[in-house]
């Protein structure tokens, strides 16, 4: 069966996502909750979430392909969809060389993993990659249900989109700040997007798209901010969620940042509802 994912689903780090946010996600709407920051190979996150919750899909954004052991992943999987079906997707990607030890060879490192998870019998669409760059972007195509994103904007989107193909997801992620404060709220965006600016792949991927030096480096660019942390009322942000589904998204993932994240995510997910069409 297909899994239903709604236009809506929202980023919560795996270290500290609970049941009751879970809950309180599903009764506000959303669609899925997606675990950022390298979730384990037990997916015991997971798990408690969807025991916690009764429709709301659970995916892994994502299961680092250097830290968590692909035999393992299999085997939770197994083990959770067993309970749930239908509501579990696999995320996987392939880290950041600044960041992981050995990385080497990551399209190929990718195919591997997907080779481990189909040998365990993980069905390839329940698996999703965090594909930024022309070759991942094939791999997701050919070999998974599609590509799950994030630091990107409704270009990428459109450039995945004639990737991939009308048959696979495309799943963006942004950030978002409910500050109608111009200044303040970029000053809050550029704190949380800068770590992400000095990771190689990151960076090149928005160069790709369009961005210079100039808009990379500090002071960062206001031009970059506004793309990458949605910021303003909730209805400013909606319709920037709105315009990543007009570019070809099937679903976002919602990242809230700052204060009051569930707060957030209840306002924007309500503000995308009451947009017409």
């Amino acid at each position: 069966m297909t899994i239903e994912l709604g236009l809506l689903g929202a980023y919560l780090p795996a270290a500290e996502a609970t049941a009751a946010d879970a809950v309180a996600l599903e009764e506000a709407g959303y669609g899925a909750v997606w675990l950022a920051a390298s979730p384990s190979a037990d997916l015991r996150t997971a798990e408690r979430l969807l025991d916690a919750t009764g429709r709301i899909v659970v995916g892994t954004s994502v299961l680092n392909v250097w830290q968590a052991d692909a035999q393992t992943a299999a085997a939770s999987y197994h083990r959770i969809t067993a309970n749930h079906p239908d509501r579990l997707f696999l995320g996987i990607g392939a880290g950041h060389r600044e960041t992981d030890a050995g990385y080497a060879s990551p399209v190929a490192k990718v195919a591997s993993y997907l080779d481990t998870l189909a040998a365990a019998g993980v069905p390839a669409d329940r698996v999703l990659l965090a594909a930024l760059g022309p070759r991942m972007l094939r791999l997701a195509a050919d070999r998974a249900a599609g590509t799950l994103t994030l630091q990107v904007t409704p270009e990428h989107t459109r450039r995945a989109r004639a990737a991939l193909g009308p048959g696979k997801l495309v799943l963006p992620g942004h950030g978002v700040l409910l500050d109608t404060d111009a200044d303040r709220a970029r000053e809050t965006g550029r704190a949380a997007v800068r770590p992400m600016l000095g990771i190689a792949n990151y960076a090149a991927n928005l160069r790709r798209i369009g961005y210079t030096d100039e808009d990379l480096t500090d002071p960062i660019s206001n031009r970059l901010i506004d793309a990458l942390v949605l910021h303003g009322t909730a209805t400013a942000v909606a319709e920037g969620i709105r315009a990543e589904l007009a570019a070809g998204a099937d679903h976002v993932g919602v990242h809230a940042v700052g204060e009051d994240p569930i707060g957030v995510l209840r306002a924007v997910g309500s503000a995308v509802r009451g947009l017409p069409g």
